[in-house]
């Protein structure tokens, strides 16, 4: 039996690159903009509870996997 493959969420791909960090150095950034040493900290000490940790935690596989060029054309549609 085929594998299913599951494709994101168009809309929390669109949350994700809209949403600003609520708090601390880098606030009122994009998530997608924070420096991948301010992810890789939080990955070390703990991300945040709820969405913010969720997002953040996407956020740092993204960048782990060099995958930021993948939303470069939904970012473009944003501006």
């Amino acid at each position: 039996m085929a594998e299913q493959i599951q494709l994101p969420d168009p809309e929390y791909l669109l949350k994700l690159l809209q949403t600003r960090m609520p708090f601390g150095k880098y606030k009122n950034w994009l998530l997608i903009d924070l420096p991948e040493t301010y992810i890789c900290w939080f990955s070390r000490k703990g991300f945040p509870e709820g969405s913010l940790g969720v997002m953040l935690r996407s956020i740092y596989e993204i960048k782990l996997n060099g995958l930021e060029e993948l939303l470069a054309p939904i970012r473009r549609t944003l501006k």
